[in-house]
This record gives C-alpha cells, sequence and structure tokens, in this order.
C-alpha cells in the first residue's frame, strides 16, 4: 500500500496500455486529470489520438483467436487472483477514486468491495458456459447448441464509479473469452489505468485487454465502432450520448449493450415504515453524492407522510458534512467539475423561481472545489426542470400523492426506465406496484438495488443490455446451433 498520496499517484501508470506494454501518445500529447475537490492537477495521463486507438484495436483482433481458446479455468483462475489483488489493495484503489472523482472514502470503500465482487462473480461463471442436446420434435435430427465469445469489445466507461463499471465489463468479457478495449472517462483514467497494470500481474495475455485515455472521445472512438473487426460496443453514460452511440453501431450491426442514464422515482405509502423509509432515501439520494444513475431523483410521499417524512429527511440532510473525500468524517464530498455543479445549481434556482420551497441547503459554497450543499426541496411544480432530468447532485425534491394509482402514473411519466424505489409494508401492493412499474429494477424497502449477482439494467431511454448476475455473461456470447443428423 501507499505510504502518500503522491507516491500512491506516482505508483499509477500514466501511458496507454496496447498489447500488453505503456506507450505515450503518439506525438506525446497528454491531459490533466483534476483533484475535483481542490481544482489542482493530480496528473497527467496519455491523450490518444486515432492511430493510438487503432493500435489498440489491432492489438484486441490479434489476441482474439488464442483467448478464445483458452481454458475457461485459466481465465476464470486470472478473475479470482485479480478480485484478491484488488481486495489486498483497496485502501490504494479507495484513495485513488476519491482523489480523482471526489467521492468520501467510505463510500470509496465501499466501491472497491463492489467492484471486485464482480470479478469474484464472474471468475464463477466462466466455468459454467453451456449449450444443449436435444432431439428435434421428428427425431431426425439431433440439435446441438454451444455459446462462443462474441468477439473484439469496445467499452466506454463513466466517471462516476471509476472502478466498478469498469469490473462489471471486463469481468464477463475476460469469463467468456473475448479481448477488449477500454476507454474510461477523461475525468477518473487513473483508476481504470491502475486496475490494467494489476490485471496484467494477475497474467491477462498480452493484448486481451487494452486501455486507451483520450480527451478526443468521439473523435478515437468512432473510427473503432465503424470497424468490421469490433463486434461489440458496450457503454454506460447519458442518453445522449449513447443513442449517438447506437447510431453510429448500426452500421457494422455491432452487439451492443447500453446502460444510460436515470430519473429514479422513490414512493413512500401511506403504510411504509416512516424510518426505514428514510433511511432507504439517504441512501438512494446520496450514495456516490447522488452522482448515480441510480439516484432517487423524485419523491412521491403520500399525503399524509409528507410533512413528517420532509422533515426528518431534511434533519439527516442537514447533519451531513461537506468537504475534501480524502479526509476522514466527510459524507459529502464535491462534484465532479464546473459543469456538473453549475447544472445542479440550475435546477435548483428553477424549481425555487417556479414557487418549490428550499428546505435544507440550496446553495454552493465558495470554492476552491465543487461543491453543493446536500438539498431538500418541497412543493415542486410538476413544470420543474428538476423533476424531468436527471440531476446527478444531491438534490432532494420531495412531491405528495393521494392514491397509488396516482404515484404510480407519475413514477412512470418519464422517458426513463432504469430503477424505481417502492416502501410499503403491504405484501398486494408490492406485487402491484411492481409489476406496474415501467422499470428494469425495483427495489422493496431498499434504497439500494445494486448487486453483482443480480442483473443490472433499465428499460425506454435507460438502455438495454444487462450487467451482472447470470444474464451478464450472455451479453458477451453468441450462440452456434448446430444440427446432426444421426
Amino acid at each position: 500500500m501507499a505510504t502518500s498520496q503522491q507516491e500512491l499517484l506516482d505508483s499509477v501508470p500514466k501511458g496507454l496500455f496496447i498489447g500488453g506494454s505503456w506507450r505515450e501518445a503518439t506525438g506525446g500529447a497528454t491531459l490533466a486529470v483534476d483533484n475535483p475537490a481542490t481544482g489542482d492537477i493530480l496528473a497527467r495521463v496519455a491523450d490518444a489520438n486515432v492511430a493510438d486507438g487503432k493500435a489498440a484495436l489491432d492489438a484486441a483482433v490479434a489476441a482474439q483467436a488464442d483467448w478464445a481458446r483458452t481454458a475457461p479455468r485459466d481465465r476464470g483462475e486470472i478473475l479470482r487472483t485479480a478480485y484478491e489483488r484488488i481486495t489486498e489493495r483497496a485502501e490504494d484503489f479507495a484513495m485513488l477514486m476519491t482523489l480523482e472523482m471526489g467521492k468520501p472514502l467510505p463510500e470509496a470503500r465501499g466501491e472497491v468491495t463492489y467492484g471486485a465482487e464482480f470479478f469474484r462473480w464472474f471468475s464463477e461463471e466462466a466455468v459454467r458456459i453451456h449449450g444443449r442436446w436435444s432431439t428435434a420434435p421428428n427425431g431426425a435430427t439431433r440439435l446441438l447448441t454451444m455459446k462462443a465469445p462474441v468477439g473484439p469489445t469496445l467499452m466506454i466507461t463513466p466517471w462516476n464509479f471509476p472502478l466498478a463499471m469498469g469490473t462489471r465489463k471486463i469481468g464477463p468479457a475476460i469469463a467468456a473469452g473475448c479481448t477488449m478495449v477500454i476507454k474510461p472517462a477523461s475525468q477518473t483514467p487513473l483508476t481504470m489505468l491502475a486496475l490494467a497494470e494489476l490485471l496484467r500481474e494477475c497474467g491477462v495475455p498480452d493484448g486481451v485487454l487494452n486501455v486507451v485515455t483520450t480527451s478526443h472521445t468521439g473523435q478515437v472512438m468512432e473510427p473503432l465502432i465503424r470497424d468490421p473487426r469490433l463486434r461489440k460496443l458496450t457503454f454506460t453514460g447519458s442518453t445522449e450520448v449513447g443513442q449517438k452511440l447506437v447510431e453510429q453501431s448500426a452500421e457494422q450491426l455491432l452487439r451492443v449493450s447500453m446502460e444510460l442514464g436515470g430519473n429514479a422515482p422513490f414512493l413512500v405509502f401511506e403504510d411504509a415504515d416512516l424510518d426505514k423509509a428514510v433511511d432507504g432515501a439517504m441512501l438512494a439520494k446520496m450514495r456516490n453524492i447522488g452522482e448515480a444513475c441510480t439516484a432517487a431523483n423524485r419523491f412521491f410521499v403520500h399525503e399524509s407522510l409528507a410533512d413528517e417524512f420532509a422533515e426528518k429527511f431534511a434533519k439527516r440532510m442537514s447533519a451531513l458534512s461537506l468537504g475534501d473525500g480524502t479526509e476522514e468524517g466527510v459524507d459529502v464530498g464535491p462534484l465532479v467539475d464546473a459543469p456538473s455543479l453549475a447544472k445542479v445549481t440550475e435546477l435548483v434556482e428553477d424549481a425555487r423561481e417556479k414557487g418549490a420551497r428550499v428546505v435544507v441547503g440550496g446553495s454552493a459554497p465558495d470554492g476552491p472545489g465543487y461543491f453543493y450543499e446536500p438539498t431538500v426541496v418541497t412543493d415542486v411544480p410538476t413544470d420543474a426542470r428538476v423533476m424531468r432530468e436527471e440531476i446527478f447532485g444531491p438534490v432532494a425534491p420531495i412531491v405528495t400523492f393521494r392514491t397509488e394509482d396516482e404515484a404510480v402514473r407519475r413514477a412512470n411519466d418519464t422517458e426513463y426506465g432504469l430503477v424505481a424505489y417502492v416502501f410499503t409494508r403491504d405484501l398486494s401492493r408490492t406485487l402491484r406496484v411492481s409489476e406496474a412499474l415501467d422499470f428494469g429494477m425495483v427495489g422493496i424497502n431498499q434504497g439500494v438495488v445494486s448487486n453483482p449477482a443480480a442483473p443490472f439494467g433499465g428499460v425506454k431511454a435507460s438502455g438495454f443490455g444487462r450487467e451482472g448476475g447470470f444474464e451478464g455473461i450472455e451479453e458477451y456470447l453468441e450462440t452456434k446451433y448446430i444440427g446432426i443428423a444421426p
């Protein structure tokens, strides 16, 4: 474990990882990685161009055939070893994420545990890839199916979970036998670079894993997406960017997985355990400083509980300490960058101008850093932007409802469909509402649904495909059918 922050930063490779080697970007270009708590530059990493991206895909394509033939047990053992080494280096990974992204250390430690678990889960799935054998109904043919890796995969990961969004994609790809090119977010590349070095140490063959850091994402990625040698694209990020990537992927009919934006409703019915609902609200809203696609975005509370819920929730939010996430005792770190802070500020001001009441917070303290106070807003009109747009910050708008049908209708009134949260003690209502909600995931009496053993993903503008669970590895496998005459 590194003994200081600077020692940790110095230990992270800063180049492009292509074909098993670290190299500079063509021309030596670099990009700065900032600390959002201070605005200071943490490090400079390689800034790839189109030629570098092509070199990474060349390496992945060259390694694909041999990697696909590698024994499943061998692939699984690499993942198991990586799980153990991430766990051993948990403090370093946590500090690295906090430095480049801002989340408080306790939360970063939680992400290390969560992210590492994808490697353990898929190390076990690697040896459970199977097909089937059956007799055709007319008895004339034997039906054999087998699974094969999709092939070279492009992975574009976001800044909000720098480790877990990588392991959630890398884990099943390694288990299935796919090579990959990974493009981490330019705000948070250091964690992925450290992970790539760890995987190299764990025995990932040259060319199987390639990492390209760049500030010219569209320029560098589009030629790869349009390259006929690429077979899969997986992206986590905004719906707007995801739509453009899907359009580009259509040219080669790529296998595509998209985990996009969210506008999660949080429903509290009149029979809910109020204290449990407030606990769940804190988790659902404040995980990752609210910078999560799964973050509760709209709070619908039954009118009989609304005042008490808002009072208790606001009290909990006001007790949170704001500060540099590397310091112990800090509950809420900075937002990732200046544009993120500006958007959160705009959303709250728009709600205020339209008549909403700010109960707690509602402002950004003076710099340095991109901080915004934990905020609770009530009496929010339906036309407020905060009710329609993904907030990605520590702001909780609360509105009331009278009937179950009204709650479900308003919850579904969004283009997004990633996750919804429901608090009730009525089993029949649990089933009714879960079936009626138009979301890919539903949390019942809990504020966190993410689990490596569960299929993560949404519907509508929140994307398609699933990550994690038994379903996660299927995204990286093709089914081949063979008909055999006996």
